[in-house]
């Protein structure tokens, strides 16, 4: 099959540097199968918060008139924003998410107001622990942060952070796909059968480990899913 795949990092910076870009073409690679090729490549500049994206436009229209499948490395990479999946869903064109190979046109909408949901969810605590913390006397920030030590230090911190917590966020919509499909067949929803899914799938814990059974049941009711 060929596609043409789409690419979006946030700064200028991180487009020269390949922070971000090689990680997003390493795992499209790994997605492709035996006779699969990746015909162009469109590369976009530009924040997630906004929609005007003259690249993906670009590459969707290339998509269609050749009739392509467009490949995203990472479903976040599209958007922040529900609606513009929505749009892109409804655009006629064939698309898929590397990192959700599973995903499809009717199951992506569900995917994208989750994870929307959960970025919601996350901002909201945040900000208000950040509020509680003021009216509790506490001073946010201090002089020993800018420490080079304290600088390095954090940087490692933020970058293992968003690596366990992208990790966590496609084990979940893993789990949650994999539900809806097997209610959709009528089929029976096991903790052992979940964690086979992951596993089977490439998709490691936090810690770089597989999967068991049990762990899934927690990661449920942690996260209010039900079978």
């Amino acid at each position: 099959m060929n596609y043409v795949a789409y690419y979006r990092v946030s700064t200028k910076k991180q487009g020269m540097s390949g922070l971000g870009l090689d990680a997003q073409k390493q795992t499209a690679k790994f997605f492709l199968k035996e006779n699969d090729c990746i015909v162009r490549e469109f590369i976009e500049i530009e924040s997630g918060k906004n929609n005007q994206r003259e690249q993906l436009d670009e590459a969707i229209k290339f998509a269609r008139n050749n009739r392509h499948t467009l490949l995203v490395a990472k479903l976040d990479r599209l958007s922040r924003n529900v609606s513009f999946i929505f749009a892109l869903r409804d655009s006629g064109v064939d698309f898929v998410c590397a990192d959700i190979p599973d995903a499809n046109t009717l199951t992506i909408g569900i995917f994208a107001t989750i994870a929307q949901h959960e970025r919601e969810i996350i901002s909201r605590r945040t900000k208000d622990a950040l509020k509680a913390k003021k009216q509790k006397g506490f001073q946010l920030g201090s002089p020993q942060n800018l420490t080079p030590l304290a600088r390095t230090q954090a940087v490692k911190s933020i970058k293992e952070k968003a690596l366990n917590d992208q990790q966590w966020k496609t084990a979940l919509l893993h789990i949650r796909l994999q539900i809806f499909e097997l209610k959709s067949r009528g089929e029976k929803v096991t903790y052992l059968g979940l964690s086979r899914h992951l596993n089977e799938n490439c998709i490691e814990t936090r810690n770089f480990c597989r999967f068991h059974a049990e762990q899934i049941k927690r990661i449920m009711l942690r996260n209010g899913i039900s079978k």
